[in-house]
């Protein structure tokens, strides 16, 4: 069964490519968010195993996507990464830091950590 994985960033190139590029592997069901807003909304019909949160948008930022998400019962258990150009693939490292109690991916991110973070956190 594919892993279900919801990336809510406001660029919708990117999330068009991570969608692209982890369907391509087979092992991952992908739905792409690009207004904040709609985040929740999707998230609790999608179901997802695990999402990418950008941490910086136009409207909302991602640390209040995801107070949201903590506070909904059928989503407080999902896994979240957060997705930021604020730290740099130095800092994070290839496969991310931890913050608290989240992982953060250093934009761009490449497919193969990507791939590696999910299977971190949720098995492959």
């Amino acid at each position: 069964m594919k892993k279900k994985i919801l990336v809510i960033d406001d660029e919708a190139g990117l999330t068009r490519m991570l969608k692209r590029g982890l369907e391509a592997t087979g092992k991952y069901e992908v739905r792409e968010v690009n207004l904040p807003a709609k985040a929740l909304e999707a998230a609790r019909e999608f179901k997802p195993d695990l999402m990418f949160l950008d941490v910086m948008m136009p409207d909302v930022d991602g640390g209040s996507v995801a107070a949201e998400f903590a506070e909904t019962n059928d989503l407080k258990h999902v896994p979240i990464v957060f997705l930021t150009a604020a730290i740099s693939q130095k800092e994070a490292g290839p496969t991310g830091t931890s913050i608290g109690t989240h992982t953060y991916l250093s934009k761009p991110v490449d497919l193969k950590n990507l791939i590696k973070c999910i299977e971190d956190h949720i098995g492959s």
